[in-house]
């Protein structure tokens, strides 16, 4: 029974750790927003790594997300002879779950793991050492503009998801499935609310936060040389899909009781 106990308290004692160093990170991460000048260089780089160089693989997510979606949507549809409701689904879906969940997920695997890669290089190779010998806090240095940089791109990147996903699907419905193009887009339009769009973009900023302390967390806590690198660059996109996963839930019933239904 001893032995039991042991060996379950023992991951879960690591694993409030690990919260409570994620958690460190945060509080010394936000403190130095506030308190140390913004390094714009460093900030500008990492908006372009994260959010421009990232571009192509939310468009074509988002583009053939959307436009599998509506094909799916309206084959069943079109079976209760509900064909012109394709757009509002496809529309809600994007806004609330698929955009904003699958986006996350696209840069958890491009960038997060950039992320783990660049600082666990420079942890075993002592060069946060070396920054530390010339009075630069890592925290600031390397993990505040990356924050920033996540907090800025993401909630765009959904944005551009979404838009591209609806555009997608309206031309499969329209132009190989033959839904009416009037119907269509006003039942998008009348379904679609702001809820929905808050709902997105609100998810996107708590996914890239989830993300990037992850990723640096990761990358931060590397040891034993180039096989740590590749280990903690696999934790950090392992872990940071499963946390956007799991807080997908939770978002998606916290909004739900704040916007409750018909709220406009």
């Amino acid at each position: 029974m001893v032995r039991f106990f042991s060996a379950l308290g023992a991951p879960l004692l690591a694993f409030f750790q690990y919260l409570g160093e994620l958690v460190l990170l945060a509080g010394d991460t936000f403190r130095s927003i506030f308190t140390h000048k913004l390094r714009w260089k460093l900030f500008l780089n990492q908006v372009v790594e994260v959010g421009l160089l990232s571009q192509l693989v939310v468009i074509i997510t988002g583009a053939f997300t959307g436009a599998v979606f509506s094909a799916q949507t309206f084959f069943q549809f079109n079976k209760l002879g509900m064909g012109s409701a394709v757009g509002a689904v496809v529309s809600v879906s994007l806004c609330r779950e698929l955009a904003p969940v699958l986006t996350a997920l696209m840069v958890a695997g491009r960038v997060g793991a950039a992320m783990s890669a660049e600082i666990g290089t420079m942890k075993v190779t002592e060069q946060i050492d070396a920054l530390r010998a010339l009075a630069v806090y890592p925290v600031d240095y390397l993990v505040v503009p990356r924050v920033l940089a996540m907090m800025v791109s993401m909630p765009l990147l959904v944005a551009e998801c979404i838009a591209v996903g609806i555009a997608a699907g309206y031309l499969v419905a329209i132009f190989m499935l033959d839904i009416n193009g009037t119907y269509y887009m006003a039942n998008m339009v009348r379904w679609t609310r702001s809820r929905d769009i808050i709902m997105g973009l609100s998810k996107a900023f708590c996914f890239g936060i989830l993300i990037v302390f992850i990723s640096c967390h990761k990358g931060l806590t590397t040891r034993e040389g180039a096989v740590g690198v590749g280990r903690a660059t696999t934790e950090a996109v392992v872990n940071a899909s499963l946390a956007v996963l799991v807080c997908n839930f939770f978002l998606t019933m916290m909004f739900n009781i704040i916007y409750p239904a018909g709220y406009q």
